[in-house]
């Protein structure tokens, strides 16, 4: 534990001390502010609770996202999963949409929705959509048949055989699947959040960046990667806890 702590630390310092050499040879601050200054704008934007306020409202919406996103595509993924034809029907409309980033919406979602909470929620769930989606048929085409065909023989019901057997057994990939569902949703907030939203990260980004500070942009830029790592930490911690069998082969040798 504490070599890769060590490794770590050397790493960060490295890192700013570039950061500070870099800075003094630019000598524009608008440009690119010293890290002493972006530490004392974030520290003035905590102060205030201006930090916080912003990453609560967009943190908010990345979990409504998800939880919209994850009662779309998770029921949909177990159904393809489960039945090849209804995955030839849907696929090939899935597979044309999904190449088609969120922030490509964005002009036509002002159209429709306008500047407010819902063009970020349609961008994030859009977005979150499609990981969850396939990491659902992934997990349930992954799941044994033989249990599946076990169930059935004893005259288990479908939908007992889909809630005891196939969940359970896809319950690894759906972890993975809400892991990659959060990365893609809360990337696409921030930008959904630059043109149409009048609160959240993205928002307080472009708002210091009209007012040429810079210092105050880096310290919400940096607020951002901060919150995203601990979201994806407590998707990891999560996934422990409701699949300890899978962490446990993980980490076997």
């Amino acid at each position: 534990m504490a070599a890769p702590l060590l490794v770590y630390l050397r790493t960060m310092a490295a890192f700013f001390v570039v950061w500070a050499l870099v800075a003094r040879l630019t000598a524009n601050s608008v440009l690119l502010p010293s890290p002493l200054a972006v530490f004392e704008a974030l520290f003035g934007l905590a102060k205030d609770l201006e930090l916080f306020f912003h990453a609560g409202v967009s943190f908010a919406r990345m979990v409504a996202s998800l939880v919209i996103g994850s009662l779309l595509a998770i029921p949909l993924g177990i159904a393809m999963g489960l039945s090849r034809k209804l995955a030839q029907i849907v696929d090939p409309t899935i597979e044309v949409l999904r190449p088609i980033s969120g922030i490509a919406w964005i002009p036509l979602a002002l159209f429709i929705f306008g500047i407010g909470n819902a063009l970020p929620l349609f961008i994030m769930t859009y977005a979150g959509f499609f990981p969850i989606l396939l990491g659902t048929i992934a997990g349930v085409r992954g799941v044994d048949r033989r249990l599946i065909d076990a169930a059935r023989t004893m005259g288990v019901p479908p939908r007992t055989i889909v809630a005891r057997v196939v969940i359970p057994a896809a319950l690894p990939s759906l972890m993975v699947a809400l892991r990659l569902g959060v990365a893609a949703s809360w990337t696409a907030v921030v930008a959904a959040e630059l043109i149409g939203a009048p609160s959240g990260l993205g928002y307080a980004v472009e708002w210091y960046r009209e007012l040429l500070a810079t210092p105050q942009v880096m310290a919400f830029i940096a607020m951002i990667g901060v919150l995203g790592y601990l979201c994806d930490l407590g998707v990891r911690a999560l996934s422990r806890l409701f699949t300890p069998w899978a962490s446990d082969a993980r980490s076997a040798p």
